[in-house]
Order: structure tokens, then C-alpha cells, then sequence
């Protein structure tokens, strides 16, 4: 008899404790962080396609998205993509002969400096400014981001899908930690 009650004794500190565990796994996820898979090209040579990420999604409920943060979020599409934010709230931008200009200053992108280099041909960014994405568009909206991939030729960003309510932004990425051959932190 002693037996029976200290087996179920057991099995009640086992389910209880795999309970806690599965609460705390979904608290986890479904508010601090969540994985994401890279699908596509437009990030690389950053990302990979099928690269796997960590997602912070409590970043941006305490501060706001910062230049060049690697942000996921949801698409017009339904979809979730995941691009390199390129232009803030308040600010003008333009891409003239491969060189990115906020507010008329010329910014570096040293992210794309080696992409760059392997051009053989062309340009890697296409000269536009915000008046050939939206002709109502001279800065970026309050509340909004202008989004990139880094694979600039093959990226539906915000030149196609128009500027990012932030209130869309999943959360922003930088831990690969996937394939783990691959594990790195990435800028």
C-alpha cells in the first residue's frame, strides 16, 4: 500500500513538473523569443536560406528599431519576411550610383561592402528615392521603417511593399543558431 502512494506520489511531481516546464516553454516563446527559418535569397550573402534564427520580441516593446537591426516582420502577403532596416521615422532617403543618403548625407553600409566587390557589372542598389516608391512619400511616416534585404537585385523590401508599420515588426535578429556549422551572431 505504502508502494502505490509513494508511485503515485511520483507520477503527480512528474507531471507537474513537466506542466511547469511546458508553461514556461510556451511564456517563453509566445512573448521573449521565438525561432525563425530563413526562406529565400534576399538577405544573402548575411543569410542563408534556411539559415535558423532567434527572434527577440521584446526589444521593441521597450525601445525602438534601430539602422541597419535585422527585423522580422509580418507582409502584406501573410507571410513573415525578414530585411535589414534601412530608414527611420522623420527621415528622407535616397540610393545614388550604389550610395545610400538619409536626410541628403551619404551613409555607409559596410555590410555589403564584400557583396559590393563581386559585382562585375551594374550596381548592387538601383538609384530610387522615396518619391519613386510613393509619390505622396517625402519622409518616412511616423511609426514607420524603410526595410532592405541585403540581397538588393532579388529583394521584395520596401521599395515593393512600401514602408513597415512597426507595429507589423515581429522583433529584430542576430543568433544564427542554425545549421551548427553556421552558429555566429550577425550585424
Amino acid at each position: 500500500m505504502e508502494k502505490q502512494v509513494k508511485e503515485k506520489n511520483e507520477l503527480w511531481e512528474w507531471t507537474k513538473a513537466l506542466l511547469i516546464a511546458f508553461a514556461i516553454a510556451a511564456i517563453i516563446r509566445y512573448f521573449l523569443f521565438t525561432p525563425i527559418a530563413v526562406d529565400g535569397q534576399s538577405m544573402m550573402p548575411t543569410l542563408e536560406n534556411g539559415d535558423r534564427m532567434i527572434v527577440n520580441k521584446i526589444g521593441y516593446k521597450i525601445g525602438e528599431p534601430k539602422r541597419f537591426d535585422i527585423v522580422v516582420f509580418h507582409a502584406p502577403e501573410k507571410k513573415n519576411y525578414i530585411k535589414r532596416v534601412i530608414g527611420l521615422p522623420g527621415e528622407t532617403l535616397e540610393y545614388k550610383n550604389d550610395q545610400l543618403y538619409i536626410n541628403g548625407e551619404p551613409i555607409d553600409e559596410p555590410y555589403l561592402d564584400d557583396y559590393k566587390s563581386k559585382i562585375t557589372e551594374g550596381t548592387l542598389t538601383e538609384d530610387f528615392t522615396l518619391k519613386d516608391i510613393d509619390v505622396n512619400l517625402d519622409v518616412i511616416p511616423e511609426g514607420c521603417v524603410f526595410v532592405m534585404g541585403d540581397n538588393r537585385r532579388y529583394s521584395k523590401d520596401s521599395r515593393i511593399i512600401g514602408v513597415v508599420d512597426q507595429k507589423e515588426i515581429i522583433g529584430n535578429t542576430s543568433l544564427i543558431f542554425w545549421p551548427f556549422s553556421d552558429i555566429k551572431i550577425v550585424k
